[in-house]
């Protein structure tokens, strides 16, 4: 019974934050501070992302050199302008190889 407590309160939660973005005022979205914060938080939760991903194992940090070769790829592949679809390629064929030559 608890799960499905938490499932439901996690809906509302959900339902209640897009609720909130359609409410909210056109003046408070016009505020510089707010169009601000909005176009800087989804690149610090995407960067975020990437370093659980790249160096999480568990519930300890871990270095694990395919994962990174993969990452290195991944970058390397975004400075060279590559469209998105070319820089996940490219990262995944990474570190698969370097899995199979490891």
């Amino acid at each position: 019974m608890n799960v499905w407590i938490a499932v439901i309160a996690t809906g509302l939660g959900c339902y209640a934050l897009k609720l909130g973005g359609l409410v909210t005022p056109q003046r408070v979205l016009d505020d510089p501070r707010v169009r601000r914060f909005t176009e800087l938080v989804p690149v610090a939760l995407l960067s975020a992302l990437i370093a659980v991903q790249a160096l999480a194992d568990g519930r300890g940090l871990e270095f694990d050199g395919p994962r990174m070769a993969g990452l290195g790829a991944a970058v390397a592949a975004l400075l060279l302008r590559a469209p998105f679809l070319v820089v996940l390629a490219v990262a995944a064929g990474v570190a698969a190889g370097a899995r199979l030559l490891l």
